[in-house]
């Protein structure tokens, strides 16, 4: 049963900010779009396990991460109105080298990656909007690496503080701890001498 655009604005909101997509663009993801509803901490992409979906976030948090030596590395977060998906399913045919989590309850529709595959290569706006979320999320990943190298830890979470004001108000404090790369101790002294989330 065919999903109406009406029934995601976060996410037709989000990607219109990005790129704007045509209606009738929009009508035909829409087609092949289906509604699910996850629980808190229930792994839409899972390492190492083809992961033949991509998700459109309409409401809740998820965050990525590495399991490295059994230690949760976290990569990134995405909030309501994003698309989360493994890359190396979607482009390389291969299994994930991350997981994709909830943080909180999720409300997202799903397509097949090979749908969103064959619907990128072949509808301009929505090849464009791929193009420019790439282009943002390697923007975030070349600024989440030169702020790890060169600020020092009050100034990071600062910076995330303004990227991520949602994430920083809902999020574990653990796992901001690990984006960061310090410690859960150092971070909460840095949130008890920065004023309350508004």
């Amino acid at each position: 049963m065919a999903v109406d655009p009406s029934q995601l604005p976060n996410v037709v909101q989000r990607m219109r900010k990005d790129w704007p997509v045509g209606d009738d663009a929009l009508g035909l993801l829409c087609s092949h779009l289906e509604y699910f509803e996850f629980p808190k901490r229930h792994q839409l992409v899972r390492a190492g396990v083809r992961c033949p979906y991509a998700y459109f976030i309409e409401s809740g948090l998820t965050r990525s991460f590495w399991l490295v030596d059994g230690e949760e590395i976290t990569t990134s977060f995405t909030t309501y109105g994003a698309v989360v998906f493994s890359m190396d399913e979607l482009y390389y045919n291969k299994t994930s080298e991350e997981f994709v989590e909830t943080i909180e309850p999720v409300r997202a529709f799903r397509i097949s990656v090979a749908d969103l595959r064959q619907l990128m290569s072949t509808e301009i706006d929505l090849a464009n909007w791929s193009r420019i979320i790439h282009q943002n999320e390697y923007r975030r990943l070349h600024k989440s690496h030169k702020e790890r190298l060169t600020l020092p830890a009050r100034e990071r979470y600062e910076a995330f503080c303004r990227d991520f004001p949602l994430v920083s108000c809902r999020a574990n404090l653990a796992y901001i701890a690990s984006y960061l790369g310090i410690t859960p101790a150092t971070l909460s002294r840095l949130r008890r001498g920065r004023k309350a989330c508004r």
